[in-house]
């Protein structure tokens, strides 16, 4: 297929609403459960949401998956992490078993996680990591574009196809999680352009550097930035300059889970500026997003307020690789939960609770 924006535009146009006709539905169901109405607060709205999403008053997630996308990026050149794409290799391999954070994480909670090598530098043989590579690392963006618009649309309909593929497998709940040395530069890059905030607002530490180190990091992204040109209101003029294939890869996932209607859980900085990026393109996706916690870095909470999310989470965590996304994976299973098995109030004989003004 061609990797166009008159491709991407067309998928775009397929995208629909969750249906607010069973949110509202599984609304009522709650008022009837015996219990004070609303008292589980955003676990009702958790379930009403999934029910809006997957169009039945019975929602069920399916299996859980983590989609982590793993990219190198050349703006590791400028100095701007301690670590260099050797790093990004190890981890993702490590992903496809019990040797990385995330899949210890996904292991507890009842999900499997998928590595996808979408841009790393160095081409790997482990089973288990999906092979989607657009290209081996993006450019420096400090001094050109990162990458070419036909990379970028590549990167995008990559996401798509893998939510499609495991959506087919019988997944029904993701995670979005990433892995790339150098990524919280890209990020922090995106989210000054598409916010209209000033660097040094939108930057932080990221995987621990020093002063100085972080000041080679907002010099970097500010000379992207200057060099590139970035259209603010041009989203995929914004990622193919300043962006990551990691990044595109996250918004085509966001993308591909608004086609396939189903739920996709945002996880910290990284993947929230992705998503940021995909509402920007087509409002619809945020109908099936939820946010999962909220990152220590700078922009975390920025970038969830431009997205209109509160988080359910907040723990400081800042480690990336899906790890806060699927740690609230258990909050869907509770809130279908109660929805399932709390009885109505005249199974218990018990007055119904009445709204009053």
């Amino acid at each position: 297929m061609e990797y166009t924006k008159e491709a991407l535009d067309s998928v775009l146009a397929q995208l629909e609403p969750a249906d607010q006709t069973f949110e509202n539905e599984i609304y009522a169901r709650w008022d009837k459960k015996a219990k004070p109405l609303g008292s589980l607060g955003r676990l009702e709205e958790m379930a009403a949401r999934l029910g809006g999403i997957y169009r039945t008053v019975f929602p069920k997630t399916g299996k859980k998956a983590v989609v982590v996308m793993a990219a190198d990026n050349g703006v590791v050149n400028e100095g701007v992490a301690q670590s260099d794409y050797h790093v990004t290799t190890t981890v993702t391999c490590n992903m496809t078993r019990e040797d990385a954070t995330v899949t210890i994480l996904a292991h507890m909670n009842g999900a499997d996680v998928f590595p996808i090598d979408i841009g790393m530098k160095e081409d790997v043989q482990t089973p288990g990591v999906w092979n989607r590579k657009v290209c081996h690392g993006t450019r420096n963006m400090a001094r050109e574009a990162a990458m070419s618009q036909k990379q970028l649309f590549k990167a995008m309909f990559t996401g798509i196809d893998v939510i499609q593929q495991l959506k087919a497998q019988g997944y029904g709940l993701f995670a979005t999680g990433e892995m790339g040395i150098g990524n919280t530069t890209t990020s922090s890059a995106v989210a000054s352009v598409l916010l209209g905030s000033p660097v040094e607002r939108v930057t932080g530490r990221g995987a621990g550097l020093s002063s100085e180190g972080l000041r080679r990091k907002i010099d970097a992204i500010r000379r992207a930035i200057d060099t590139n040109r970035p259209d603010p209101e041009d989203v995929p003029d914004v990622l193919a300059k300043v962006g990551g294939l990691d990044i595109a890869g996250l918004v085509g996932c966001y993308i591909g889970a608004a086609l396939c209607q189903v739920p996709i859980v945002l996880d910290g900085f990284i993947s929230s500026v992705a998503a940021l990026a995909a509402v920007r393109l087509a409002p619809v996706c945020r109908d099936y997003m939820f946010p999962s916690h909220c990152s220590a870095e700078p922009a975390g909470k920025l970038v969830l307020d431009a997205l209109g999310m509160e988080a359910y989470l907040n723990a400081g965590m800042y480690l990336g690789e899906g790890t806060g996304a699927v740690t609230v994976f258990p909050l869907f299973d509770t809130a279908l939960a109660a929805y399932e098995k709390i009885p109505e109030f005249e199974e218990v004989h018990i007055k119904a609770y009445e709204h009053l003004v």
